[in-house]
């Protein structure tokens, strides 16, 4: 009787051992899973998860269907185009209209090539025979005076004379081309403060089809610059209208970002520049 008492303790001490141990196995488990205290998160103040996205290169493949309210402006500002490379890729003529459903395609001149294979080709004449008449020997040229040599006349660069500045307020964001998504300058002030046109041109889009500007314009001074002025409260031009630098385009805002500011940009043949080394210092 006492033998069987010994062996049901012992069994029933095991039995509690390991129990013991299937416990704390599990607790292990459990606190190798969780967060530690104090451990650092990686906060997406974007919510596109990375605080910080490359600068995106010109596409080079693909094709884009083109959407309500774009303009070609639009698209080769939005894909990093020069919007005269984009049109002569796609075959699209002056005024560079454009309508919805269109394809806009990047990777190759297929719609160029179509259209030059389906130009009626001309059958010429045949060739009439020439007959060439022999000459007499041309008499020898006398002595004359050796020739003056011929200035060369060089291009000078382009001008960026006729830049004003968009806005009054202070830089707080500059141009960078290391990557960052910054491709302008943004200029701080108050909601509803004029934005002004940086040089005579064009408005060859106005609206919010652009993903990150808010309300935007664009506008093209030549066939090599284009500006674009982002975050608008209000519009105060249409497409199509013609402006003077120093007239006011929009009222500023913050639509599409976090604060009241103006973001500025100019390209040149589709590639971001530095804007202030063409706005006048101040």
């Amino acid at each position: 009787m006492r033998m069987n008492s010994v062996l049901t303790s012992s069994r029933m001490g095991v039995a509690g051992r390991l129990l013991l141990s299937v416990l704390l196995t599990g607790a292990l488990l459990v606190g190798c899973s969780s967060s530690p205290k104090g451990g650092v998160q990686v906060v997406d103040r974007d919510g596109k998860g990375s605080s910080r996205q490359s600068q995106r290169q010109p596409a080079s493949t693909g094709q884009y269907v083109v959407q309500r309210g774009d303009t070609l402006y639009s698209i080769a500002f939005r894909f990093g185009w020069d919007w005269k490379t984009l049109a002569a890729r796609n075959g699209i003529p002056t005024p560079y209209v454009i309508r919805s459903g269109q394809i806009i395609r990047f990777g190759s001149s297929s719609a160029v090539a179509q259209a030059r294979s389906s130009a009626p080709v001309t059958r010429s004449a045949p060739a009439v025979p020439v007959i060439t008449q022999v000459q007499a020997p041309a008499k020898p040229i006398q002595n004359q005076a050796p020739a003056r040599p011929v200035a060369v006349v060089t291009t000078p660069p382009p001008s960026t004379a006729g830049w004003g500045w968009p806005a009054k307020g202070a830089v707080i964001g500059r141009f960078s081309s290391n990557g960052s998504l910054n491709k302008g300058i943004d200029i701080a002030g108050e909601l509803g403060e004029p934005v002004f046109a940086a040089s005579d041109g064009a408005v060859v889009y106005a609206g919010s089809g652009l993903r990150g500007y808010g309300e935007l314009i664009i506008i093209k001074h030549s066939d090599t610059y284009v500006s674009a002025y982002g975050h608008n409260r209000r519009l105060l031009v249409r497409e199509g209208q013609q402006v003077k630098v120093g007239q006011s385009i929009a009222e500023m805002g913050s639509t599409g970002t976090d604060r009241v500011k103006l973001h500025f940009e100019i390209r040149r043949q589709g590639k971001p520049v530095d804007p202030l080394q063409y706005l006048p210092r101040r």
